[in-house]
C-alpha cells in the first residue's frame, strides 16, 4: 500500500474532515502538522488557488482542498462508503455538498466581523441552517446522519455546525441553534459527537475557544 500522508492545521474544520474520513475507512496515514500561519513552499506549490490546507499525499499523487481530498478517498478505498449507492441519493449527497461550499462561508464570517456585517452573517446563518434543518435529511428524520443510519459526506461536510458553530457562538455571545427551532440539527449534532471516531479526533474546547477568540481579535484589530 502506498504510504499516505495529511498535511493540515489544528482546528481547522477542512483538516478533520479528511482525518475523519481517512478514519471512517481504516485508512493508516499519518499527520504532519502545519503552522496556520504558514504559506510557504508546500502550499505554493501543491495549492496555490486556495493557499490554505489540507493536503494529502497518496505515494507520489497530491491532493488539495477537503472535499476534493474525500471524493478521492472514497473513489481510491471502496470499503465503508461514505456516498451512498443509490445513483439518486448519491446525488442528492453532492448536492448539499456544495450547498455547504457555496453558503457556508457565513459562519466563518460571523466570527471575523462586526457591527452590520456580523448582523447580516448571522441572519445568512440561520436561513442557511433552516433550509438545512427542513431539507437536508435523505429519507426518515428520525435518522442518526444526514443519509441513514451511518456517518456518510453529508455529515463530513456540515461538520462545522457541532462543535465549530458552538464555539463561535460562545465567542460573539449568541445562540443560533435552539431547540423549538432546529430539533433535527441537535439530534444530528448529539448523534454525530458522540460517534466514536469523531469524539476521539475533535480538537479540545478550551484551546479552540482560546485560539478562535485570539485570531477574531487579531482580524478586527487589522481590519
Amino acid at each position: 500500500m502506498e504510504e499516505v500522508k495529511l498535511h493540515g492545521t489544528s482546528y481547522n474544520l477542512f483538516t478533520y474532515r479528511v482525518i475523519w474520513a481517512l478514519k471512517l475507512k481504516g485508512i493508516p496515514f499519518e499527520y504532519i502538522e502545519e503552522e496556520h500561519s504558514n504559506k510557504g513552499s508546500l502550499i505554493m506549490k501543491y495549492n496555490p488557488a486556495f493557499k490554505r490546507f489540507p493536503i494529502l499525499f497518496h505515494g507520489e499523487k497530491v491532493i488539495s482542498e477537503s472535499m476534493v481530498i474525500i471524493e478521492y478517498i472514497e473513489d481510491t478505498w471502496p470499503q465503508n462508503p461514505l456516498l451512498p449507492i443509490d445513483p439518486l441519493d448519491r446525488s442528492i449527497a453532492r448536492f448539499w455538498v456544495k450547498f455547504a461550499g457555496d453558503k457556508g462561508s457565513c459562519i466563518g464570517a460571523m466570527y471575523y466581523t462586526s457591527g452590520e456585517k456580523q448582523e447580516k452573517a448571522i441572519k445568512e446563518t440561520i436561513e442557511m441552517l433552516k433550509i438545512i434543518e427542513e431539507q437536508a435529511f435523505i429519507g426518515d428524520q428520525e435518522n442518526n446522519f444526514f443519509g441513514g443510519e451511518k456517518i456518510g459526506i453529508v455529515d463530513l461536510t456540515f461538520g462545522i455546525i457541532p462543535h465549530w458553530l458552538e464555539i463561535i457562538e460562545d465567542i460573539i455571545g449568541v445562540t443560533l441553534l435552539e431547540p423549538n427551532l432546529f430539533p433535527n440539527l441537535l439530534n444530528w449534532v448529539q448523534n454525530f459527537k458522540e460517534e466514536q471516531i469523531i469524539k476521539e479526533n475533535l480538537p479540545n474546547y478550551d484551546e479552540m475557544f482560546v485560539f478562535l477568540k485570539n485570531q477574531r481579535e487579531m482580524i478586527l484589530s487589522s481590519s
